[in-house]
């Protein structure tokens, strides 16, 4: 599997999210950049700590007119438990079939602890206000994922 092309439209997709509102990637076009962000599990390490870099960055994010959408093979329910513990207030969605993952290219092989299995593969894409992808970031640290975000959108303009 590959990422999707940067300079093309982001292939659109519609989610469910933590309230089960459904939630379509193209409502966002012409109007804010995305941050479009997969990991593997709510409230687990990493990615509650990822997740709190988003929540404690959400004045930058409003500011500068950035939605933030995230996305895991969690339940919509299971997604509001972890928004309610972590107070994160923003746009979690349920990828359950990983349907979503692998469109993008980060559904795929992860090893752990000696054990293979198929998992998201952590990756954040940045999608203009035109729609189109702009930046894949491949390598994503959870302590530093919201700072490099902030350094990534100043530098791309998107």
């Amino acid at each position: 599997m590959s990422f999707p092309k940067i300079g093309n439209l982001a292939p659109d997709f519609k989610l469910p999210d933590q309230m089960g509102k459904s939630v379509k990637l193209s409502e966002y076009r012409d109007n804010k950049a995305v941050v479009l962000y997969f990991y593997p599990k709510a409230m687990t390490p990493g990615c509650t700590v990822q997740a709190a870099g988003i929540r404690d960055s959400r004045q930058w994010i409003k500011k500068n007119k950035v939605v933030v959408l995230a996305v895991s093979p969690d339940s919509p329910e299971r997604l509001a438990r972890f928004d309610d513990k972590e107070k994160l207030k923003f746009t979690l969605l349920s990828d359950e079939d990983h349907a979503v993952a692998e469109k993008y290219g980060v559904w795929g092989l992860k090893k752990f602890m000696g054990r293979e299995y198929m998992g998201i593969l952590r990756t954040t894409f940045i999608i203009g206000t035109d729609g189109r992808l702009k930046h894949v970031m491949s390598k994503v640290k959870t302590k530093t994922h919201h700072e490099d975000i902030k350094s990534l959108l100043q530098e791309l303009d998107a």
